[in-house]
């Protein structure tokens, strides 16, 4: 059975979940350079934030988090962070149902809009960004590992 909890982001399963992303990451990464960056867990507590595990049973199969930046035009922003499944739940929709989960939440928090950025090379991630309503937008910060920009109205 898969379910999706929110945990502190420098709770064990989470922790392990973001390690074992960053290693794949840097190992794939073009021309090497890939920067771990792990983030700060007080940008990941509610309302301001969310950091969810997905678990299939017991086991931790995938994370994502959502964090508020500053207030877009349109009002408050959050930002999709490592948003990750690992193997054995790839093509399983795993990925949609923590974006969908992320989504819900920043609504719920009177976000306007969601924010990401990712890189080129995860064409899973992009395929799904653009599947769930996600436009490609000019950069919003200086994030050294991204190469595109995405928003999402919320309404």
């Amino acid at each position: 059975m898969v379910s999706i909890r929110p945990v502190r982001v420098d709770s064990p399963d989470a922790h392990g979940l973001l390690e074992e992303y960053f290693a794949l990451r840097a190992s794939v990464f073009p021309g090497g350079g890939y920067r771990t960056v792990f983030p700060d867990p007080a940008a990941f507590v509610e309302p301001d934030g969310v950091f969810l595990v997905l678990y299939d049973g017991e086991e931790p199969a995938g994370c994502a988090g959502i964090r508020r930046l500053a207030d877009a035009s349109s009002g408050p922003r959050f930002e999709v962070k490592h948003l990750y499944v690992c193997d054995a739940g790839r093509g399983r929709g795993w990925g949609r149902m923590l974006l969908e989960d992320l989504e819900r939440r920043a609504r719920e928090a009177g976000a306007a809009e969601l924010v990401l950025d990712t890189h080129h090379t995860l064409d899973a991630a992009g395929a799904l960004y653009a599947r769930s309503g996600f436009e490609e937008v000019e950069p919003y910060n200086d994030n050294s590992n991204a190469t595109r920009w995405y928003r999402k109205a919320l309404g």
